[in-house]
Formats: structure tokens, C-alpha cells, sequence
């Protein structure tokens, strides 16, 4: 059993004794050799690929291998000639148009299709008036088992319905459209360095090494058929939905080889996932990232809308400044967050009435960032945690600590108080609660309480972010709604992005301090 992050997957000694050996890494070694891959992920990707195109048809879907770069003379171009010579039945598309391509997909022979420049393809926006549109949803349509083009044909104009089912490579410089980026394995091809070295590569020298390795690989995948059709690969974690859609043909194909692949597979899927989720985001998305990161820039939850617009002005990354020639104003905000549920509405800060946007929104009118932030923005990552203090974020550990003051009720030095803005804007000091001393209440009320437990943090169901640790050190206060442990350098409740908060000892009987009045 080779054994993974993920768990066991299966290995050689589950595979047939009497079939053809796996030509995997045969097929690596001979790709290998005439391009220089960015990473040895996105060179084992293409192998996988290249036997998934013999498997196409045994399985419910068929991902786009996208070789993609910012310049020519990155080795796309070189990748598809091989992939030429160990596919089945192959197609090189330059410039075609769109009826012949439907006709060969629809043909008994189903072509494996490798699109060179597809850059062009893609060079506008599909309309009226594009010959390309056809192409656009047949690569879009056809990484599905059963797709199918409607047209009408024929002086009748009977409807005819075209089948987009088909193995397909791209290659091409930039990106290409979000709906095909989300449905292929990403590989971002560069050119070679200096001391990176290829063996020329010549079709009439090494066609016949090329088309004995497309023989081995159908012969072998002929033998796995079966196994590969029932095949339900073992997922690694954090690739779910449309990734693992992509993925799955080539999992199946790496556990029916066996050996190192089921692993070698999985680590490729891990690493190029990544390498897809870092292609640049909409314009949407792009904006709620930095408000985001503007709202945890000024250690609050809400903005007026004329501080959040000069604050998103002044970030030099991003296109507010000058978006079509001219600045962000407050309509194109409101426009361009309306799509996400989010509006600005009023509320207090200093006693002002003040008009922008929040995380919670209003309690009457919701309209708040949050339900935006944890649908389409990825979760923050986990807080790291030190030797002996899990948890604990690096810039707490930055901190002297501050001068001990009296506690709230004893008048004892225990710990230091911190201000901590409220609902309103103002300040108020809520007790530390110092390492070793974890849900301890205010000193003189132990005795007639008995022993304090330490507290737990409760989460709501249904929320996408990550559950606190609870250790002692950065938790200084409560959330008044979940109850979750906020940390101190915390504005608001991440699980239910409420502000108003209680000292942890309100928790243990206490006089809780009144809560701060919620936006009307």
C-alpha cells in the first residue's frame, strides 16, 4: 500500500498480473526531455494527461490541460508536438474554424484536440459578430460527458444536435476565460533559464520513439478500462467542487498505475491547485479583498464610505485610482458591491451619524460585507502557533508586556487593561486575562463561585472560518452573541462579526458591562 497525506491509495499489487505494464513513467522520461517544465508537478500533470487522452471515454468528464505563459518561446507550442505523438488520434488546431471540429467530435474517431495560439480564439468578447463563438462553447461544453451543441442544419432547418465531448490541450500566452481557467489543469509554462538544457527535438528522429510509447499506453489503458470507469479516487484535503472535477479523471489514472502514482498524482493535484487559485481574481473580487484588507489595515469593521474610498485610492496595486480613466466614486462602489448583498446604511461612531459600509450591516436592512467576505474571498490563514504556544499570533509575541494596573473590581495588579472601542467609537479597558490564568474571574469572587473553568469557544454552525484556539495569553474578551474568544488585537467577532463585547469574567457571573448599543 503506498501510503499518502490523504491516506492509503492502491498500488501494483492490485492490478492485473497479466496486463501490460504501466508506460507512465516512460511516457515522463521522454516528455522530459525536450521541454523544461516549471516544477516536476506540472511534468507528471502532462504525463497523467497524455494517458488520461486514451481514457476519455470511460470517463464523466475530460479537463483542459491549459499551457499557458506571458511570452512566446516557453515551450507550449513544443509540448503539443510531443503530445502529438502519444495521443490518440490527435488534431493540431492552428486556425480552424468551428463546423469541422464539430463534425470530427461527432465522428466515430473522436479526435484528441490541441489548440496552439488559442490566445487568438479568445482575443475579444464572444458576440453577434465573432466567428469564434461557436468555438468558445464547444471548449466550454465539451468537458463533459454527453455535451451537446444544438444547431440547426439543413434547408429545412432541422435541429441537430453536436456533440462537444473531447480530450482537449490549449496553448496560448496570458489567461484565458474565468469559465475555462475553472475546468483545466493550469501549468504556467516560462522560458529556459540559462542553465536549464533540452535535447533538440526533431519529429522525423523521434516520431517512432513517440508513436512505440502511444502503442504502449493504449494497449495499457485498454487493459485498466474497466477499473478506471469505476474508479472513485481518494480526494486530497481542500480540493473539493470544481477542482476536484478537474482532477478526478487524473487520480483514476494514477491509481490504476499504481506504484509511486497514486502519490506522485496527488502531490501534482495539491500544487497546481494552488497554482490555479493564484490567477488574478475579477474586478469584484479584487475589491473586496482590499476592502478587506483596508478594514483589518484600520482595526475596525466599518468605514464611512468617503474614508474607505480614499484608503482604496491610495493602495498602488490596485486599479481604483484609476479605473477607465478616472477614480472609484461612491455610486461605482455601491454599483459594484450591490452584486454581493452589500450596501452602505448608517451608523454611530463618536456619537455621529455617519454613512458607508460595515461587516455586520445594519440590523434592520442586513447589507453587511460579511456574507461577501466568506463566500467569495478565501479564509484567513490559521493563526500560527510557537513551541509550547499554539495560537498565539506573532505580532501579540512582538508586544513588551505593559505595566500591570489594577483590575476592575479588586484593585489588585493582575494584569494589564486594554483599550478596546465599542460599538459607539469610544474606548473602554477590558481585564487581561494573563498566560496561566484562563477563564479566571476577578480576584475576591473565587471564593464564592468556587473554581472558574476555563472557557470554550462555541461556533455557530455553518460558518466558514476557522475556530479559534483558546489559549490564555491573546483572549482577552468575549463576544457578546456566540460566545467566541476575541483576540486582543481583534476588532470583531470573526464567527458572527459582531463588535460589542463582554470581558471574559462576565462569563462566570459577573456584572456584565452594558452592552453597546446595536446599529439602528
Amino acid at each position: 500500500m503506498t501510503e499518502g497525506p490523504w491516506g492509503g491509495e492502491p498500488g501494483n499489487e492490485d492490478l492485473d498480473p497479466f496486463a501490460p505494464a504501466p508506460p507512465l513513467d516512460a511516457v515522463r522520461d521522454f516528455v522530459a526531455r525536450f521541454v523544461a517544465f516549471p516544477s516536476k508537478s506540472a511534468l507528471d500533470a502532462v504525463t497523467l494527461w497524455a494517458a488520461h487522452a486514451h481514457l476519455v471515454h470511460v470517463g464523466e468528464n475530460s479537463p483542459r490541460l491549459a499551457l499557458l505563459s506571458p511570452e512566446w518561446g516557453s515551450g507550449k507550442t513544443r509540448t503539443l508536438e510531443i503530445l502529438e505523438l502519444l495521443v490518440p488520434r490527435p488534431m493540431y488546431i492552428l486556425n480552424a474554424s468551428a463546423p469541422p471540429i464539430f463534425r470530427s467530435i461527432g465522428s466515430d474517431d473522436r479526435p484528441c484536440l490541441l489548440f496552439d495560439e488559442v490566445d487568438a480564439i479568445f482575443g475579444g468578447r464572444p458576440g453577434k459578430d465573432d466567428g469564434n463563438e461557436d468555438l468558445w462553447a464547444l471548449l466550454n461544453s465539451g468537458h463533459r460527458k454527453g455535451a451537446s451543441i444544438p444547431r440547426c442544419v439543413g434547408p429545412q432547418h432541422s435541429v441537430e444536435k453536436f456533440p462537444t465531448f473531447a480530450a482537449v490541450a490549449l496553448a496560448g500566452l496570458g489567461d484565458l476565460p474565468d469559465t475555462l481557467m475553472s475546468r483545466s489543469v493550469i501549468v504556467r509554462m516560462r522560458r529556459r533559464a540559462p542553465g536549464e538544457h533540452v535535447e533538440p527535438f526533431r519529429r522525423r528522429l523521434h516520431e517512432p520513439a513517440g508513436s512505440e510509447l502511444q502503442e504502449q499506453l493504449a494497449a495499457w489503458a485498454q487493459s485498466v478500462a474497466d477499473r478506471v470507469r469505476d474508479a472513485w479516487p481518494k480526494m486530497p484535503a481542500g480540493i473539493t467542487d470544481r477542482p476536484a472535477d478537474v482532477w478526478e479523471p487524473l487520480l483514476a489514472v494514477a491509481d490504476a498505475a499504481g506504484g509511486h502514482w497514486p502519490v506522485t498524482a496527488r502531490t501534482a493535484c495539491i500544487e497546481l491547485a494552488k497554482v490555479a487559485q493564484n490567477r488574478d481574481a475579477s474586478l469584484g473580487v479584487k475589491l473586496l479583498t482590499d476592502i478587506r484588507d483596508v478594514l483589518d489595515r484600520e482595526g475596525t469593521d466599518r468605514l464611512s464610505t468617503e474614508r474607505l474610498l480614499d484608503s482604496l485610492h491610495k493602495l498602488d496595486e490596485s486599479p481604483w485610482a484609476d479605473l477607465r480613466g478616472k477614480p472609484l466614486d461612491a455610486r461605482g462602489l455601491a454599483r459594484r458591491l450591490r452584486q454581493y448583498d452589500a450596501r452602505p446604511h448608517q451608523f454611530k461612531v463618536n456619537d455621529d451619524k455617519i454613512r458607508g459600509y460595515s461587516v455586520p450591516g445594519s440590523e434592520k436592512d442586513g447589507g453587511g460585507l460579511f456574507d461577501a467576505f466568506t463566500r467569495y474571498l478565501p479564509p484567513r490563514p490559521p493563526v500560527s502557533g510557537t513551541s509550547g504556544t499554539s495560537g498565539t499570533d506573532p505580532e501579540s509575541e512582538r508586544e513588551s508586556p505593559p505595566d500591570p494596573v489594577p483590575d476592575r473590581q479588586s484593585g489588585t495588579g493582575t494584569g494589564a487593561g486594554h483599550p478596546v472601542p465599542d460599538r459607539a467609537g469610544s474606548e473602554r479597558e477590558s481585564p487581561a486575562r494573563t498566560a496561566g490564568t484562563a477563564g479566571t474571574a476577578p480576584v475576591g469572587t473565587e471564593a464564592a463561585a468556587g473554581p472558574v473553568q476555563p472557557l470554550q469557544p462555541v461556533h455557530p454552525e455553518g460558518v466558514g472560518s476557522a475556530p479559534l484556539a483558546a489559549e490564555p495569553g491573546p483572549y482577552e474578551r468575549v463576544c457578546r452573541d456566540c460566545p467566541e474568544l476575541i483576540p486582543k488585537h481583534h476588532v470583531t467577532c470573526r464567527p458572527c462579526a459582531h463588535r460589542a463585547m463582554y470581558p471574559p469574567s462576565a462569563r462566570q457571573g459577573d456584572a456584565p458591562m452594558a452592552p453597546v448599543e446595536r446599529d439602528q
